[in-house]
């Protein structure tokens, strides 16, 4: 019986030209030699390991249980840094342990700290690796190695990676031009910490199978190979696989993994699956699956969260660079939140209520959003009030293809990449897909979110005790019909339902059905006295205003909530 091999998922990232390939290669050549004292297997013919993907195999350490066996790290090499957003975000679900390589000589710089949002999004584990400490003079080598050290603990201190190990190496000693023959530096001292932060990643094989595919090629003769890492479920000989891409459904006529061939391949794993014959150009990468069980949206409701080093607020009506599954579109957002009265409330995670109520947002709600005259009010009073949990409404322009629940990231890759600034926005859960093209007529009429409106008028004069009539609430074209029956509140105190308009210049008539205080009515028989006397040019325009303001003006608010995809426009009072 073969011994057991275990497969961890490693990412490789950090800032461009920090030297992660270098790394990757020092550690799998190491890793081969020093584990098996032979030189690292010639590929062999058939399924081999992507380009991106190398592999260093050691002995099993004892905390993953007794007896024979190997443990595999498969190393993520993530080339370009727009290509790393889309891959690391894509095999976020499957990697288990992320090294983020820094430039000993340069610190963190824009993408190493891209990279830790990343890894806090996306990965549970991390070992810093100081790159390069061959440029550093001998006689201060190792005091800038431990002043760095101490800098990179500082900025893990408020991360879940807080207290995770530092290794100080040099990959390539001498840079890219440097002869083959010097050898690396603490690469055997990383590999250790490497198998001490080995663990028994959680894999599932239940569920549909998913495949994020990331290279395909064919074998004259055998049928048309992609290999990639299977992101959920499993897959066996003989199974028909998908490919939305193409809109074709394939069967799987044999696998490979590392070299061997297998019957059987679950969540995790790398894999070679060879089916019948397509033209490989057609699909460098993307994703397989079970028949049937990815969806096409063109539109998504998700849960999110601010990423803290974001700068700037997340506005509504904005565009983003969308990251949804393993692929990037541009797609628009509006933010929600619960209504106020329950900002408070235990929110079920990864469902989405419909029949629930939501506030619209002009933007994310943050300690440092101050959009709403609320929050400034409450900020000085030292509490400003935030919901548990908010979500997003994405419109995408063109139509994605992802599993439900998936990662969702939203960032501005259009930022200059030199600028200091950090270009991932938010993350979050993909609740909701919207299938239907035609979703804004079909769909978006059931997603209750509303605006709440406040409109304030005054009261122009007394009608008699049950009736005023108030002004400046509408404009004159204003259809005063549709507010009909609508309440509202004046600034005395009393309750009154709009009866109608009354005259053409947008004035109307209001009903108050417990009458008006005598306080309310004296009040207003003052201001209206004195107004009439003005009209009877006893008394100049400034006498006149500045009197109505000493008298001032009784009130009238109407508050109503209206929902933003009611095609009727109705105006809702509690």
């Amino acid at each position: 019986m073969a011994a057991r091999v275990l497969n961890v998922n490693v990412g490789v990232l950090g800032h461009i030209d920090s030297g992660k390939t270098a790394l990757a290669r020092a550690l799998s050549t190491t890793g081969s030699t020093a584990a098996f004292d032979r030189a690292p297997q010639s590929r062999a013919r058939g399924i081999t390991l992507d380009l991106g993907f190398s592999c260093l195999r050691t002995a099993l350490p004892p905390q993953l249980g007794p007896g024979p066996g190997e443990l595999q790290f498969t190393l993520v090499d993530c080339p370009g840094h727009a290509s790393l957003i889309r891959t690391i975000i894509g095999g976020a679900q499957i990697i288990d342990l992320m090294m983020l390589v820094i430039d000993v000589t340069k610190g963190m710089q824009t993408q190493s700290a891209e990279c830790l949002v990343i890894g806090q999004i996306a990965c549970q584990k991390m070992v810093v690796v100081l790159n390069k400490i061959d440029l550093l003079p001998e006689g201060k080598r190792q005091s800038a190695i431990e002043k760095m050290t101490k800098k990179m603990q500082k900025t893990l201190e408020n991360t879940k990676f807080s207290g995770c190990p530092i290794v100080a190496v040099a990959a390539k000693p001498g840079g890219p031009e440097a002869p083959e023959s010097e050898n690396p530096l603490g690469v055997s001292e990383l590999i250790e910490v490497l198998k001490s932060q080995a663990y028994l990643p959680s894999r599932d094989p239940s569920g549909h199978f998913l495949m994020a595919v990331d290279h395909c090629f064919s074998i004259k003769g055998q049928g048309t190979v992609m290999t990639g890492t299977i992101l959920s479920g499993s897959v066996s000989l003989g199974d028909n696989v998908e490919i939305p891409a193409l809109k074709v459904t394939k069967k799987v006529k044999s696998m490979q993994m590392f070299h061997t061939p297998v019957t059987y391949a679950m969540q995790g794993d790398r894999v070679g699956v060879c089916v019948t014959q397509f033209d490989p150009k057609l699909l460098e990468r993307g994703l397989i699956c079970t028949p049937d069980s990815l969806h096409t949206i063109h539109a998504a409701i998700i849960s999110l969260k601010k990423i803290q080093y974001f700068r700037g607020a997340l506005q509504t009506k904005a565009k983003f660079h969308i990251t949804v599954g393993h692929e990037t579109v541009m797609g628009r957002v509006m933010f929600f939140s619960p209504a106020p009265a329950n900002f408070n409330e235990e929110i079920q995670e990864n469902v989405f209520d419909f029949e629930k109520d939501y506030l619209y947002q002009e933007e994310y709600l943050s300690k440092d959003s101050v959009s709403s005259e609320e929050n400034k009010e409450n900020d000085q009073a030292g509490e400003v009030q935030l919901p548990k949990q908010q979500w997003a409404l994405l419109e995408f322009e063109k139509p994605v293809t992802c599993p439900k629940l998936c990662l969702v990231i939203g960032s501005k890759l259009d930022t200059d990449i030199h600028a200091n600034t950090c270009r991932l926005a938010f993350h979050g859960v993909l609740l909701q897909g919207m299938e239907d093209k035609n979703y804004t007529e079909t769909f978006l009429p059931k997603l209750k979110v509303y605006k709440q409106k406040h409109k304030e008028g005054q009261v122009e004069r007394v009608m008699d005790d049950y009736s005023v009539i108030g002004r400046s609430l509408f404009k004159k074209e204003t259809n005063i019909q549709i507010f009909v029956g609508l309440k509202v509140k004046l600034s005395t105190g009393e309750d009154g339902i709009i009866d109608g308009g009354f005259g053409q210049s947008g004035k109307f008539k209001i009903r108050i059905p417990d009458g008006l205080k005598p306080d309310t009515k004296m009040l207003l028989t003052a201001a209206s006295r004195k107004k009439s006397k003005g009209e009877k040019g006893d008394v100049t325009k400034e006498e006149e205003s500045s009197k109505n303001d000493s008298a001032q003006p009784v009130t009238i608010s109407l508050i109503f909530k209206r929902y933003v995809f009611d095609t009727q426009k109705k105006m809702i009072q509690s």
